[in-house]
């Protein structure tokens, strides 16, 4: 596949995404500048990957994309509310994302906090106001349970405090893949699996999924370690070398760059290898899984 049709299969998909996630903030009965600090930041921009890849589980499965969207949108908003978190003072201390001056920034260290808290929870209403005519109630106790759990403390967060208590520390191979497995990797696994629930998938489709999700999360990372060095300023939308000004233990200090691109390509190699053990239409997973590789951002 092209990049090409990457950019159609992405653009065809993200403007009704985005229309609907929006509607879904302004219409809530709210303080209406905390609906533009949450919006704001859902509007910084991005490829949607985790809705993209929740999209294209469930197309491979012979569902429609439009049938996830509600839940496509409760992913990114919780992705959304940890990096509005991220960049706080009391954590990476950021000025930018994506470019533009980062929530706290513009509204402030308070509404930029109840921002994040306002979006990790509505994502939760969301899924629990699912139409039980487009899933079962175990499917809805299912996406829940699974997404508290990538969410949370054994999860997103869990990553996030072993990724700060590394800081400034020379951390082994597994003490690194623990912190992204779970802080970028739990969250984009999510998305797959939730697709596969949505789409009743079985047991073992979805274990195999999962596997393929773990290597593809890390793999994720390992790419964004290796952007903070070849990257440009322009596309990633932070400063290049972040990650060695903050003293952050990183695939490539650990490895070296040709190591860390090694690693990238054994774990895309294991995820292709779980991929084609699932029963499932795979072409637009794949087509995300060569995007990880082939990023510029």
């Amino acid at each position: 596949m092209t990049e090409l049709t990457l950019s159609s299969y992405i653009n065809s998909r993200k403007p009704i995404l985005e229309d609907k996630m929006y509607e879904y903030v302004e219409a809530l009965v709210a303080p209406q500048n905390l609906k533009n600090a949450m919006l704001y930041s859902l509007q910084a921009g991005g490829k949607r990957l985790r809705p993209m890849l929740l999209f294209a589980t469930m197309e491979g499965f012979g569902l429609t994309f439009e049938h996830g969207i509600p839940v496509a949108s409760a992913v990114e908003m919780i992705h959304t509310y940890s990096l509005i978190h991220d960049d706080l003072p009391a954590m990476d201390n950021d000025d930018f994302r994506r470019g533009k001056p980062t929530n706290h920034k513009v509204y402030g260290e308070a509404t930029a906090i109840l921002a994040g808290d306002a979006l990790l929870t509505f994502a939760f209403q969301m899924i629990s106001d699912l139409n039980e005519g487009d899933v079962t109630l175990s499917q809805k106790l299912l996406l829940i349970r699974e997404l508290a759990r990538a969410a949370g403390p054994e999860g997103m967060v869990g990553g996030q405090v072993a990724d700060m208590e590394g800081e400034k520390k020379s951390l082994s191979l597994s003490e690194l893949e623990y912190i992204h497995h779970h802080k970028t990797g739990d969250l984009l696994s999510y998305s797959i699996i939730a697709g596969a629930i949505v789409a009743e998938a079985t047991d073992k489709d979805i274990e195999n999924l999962r596997e393929f999700s773990k290597h593809l999360g890390l793999a994720f990372q390992i790419k964004d370690d290796i952007l903070d060095i070849e990257g440009s300023e322009e596309a990633i939308g932070k400063p290049v070398g972040s990650d060695i000004n903050n003293e952050k233990s990183t695939y490539p200090k650990l490895l070296g760059l040709e190591g860390a691109k090694k690693k990238l390509a054994d774990h895309i190699l294991k995820a292709k290898e779980y991929l084609y053990k699932v029963s499932i239409n795979s072409e637009k997973l794949e087509l995300l899984v060569d995007y990880i590789v082939y990023r510029d951002r």
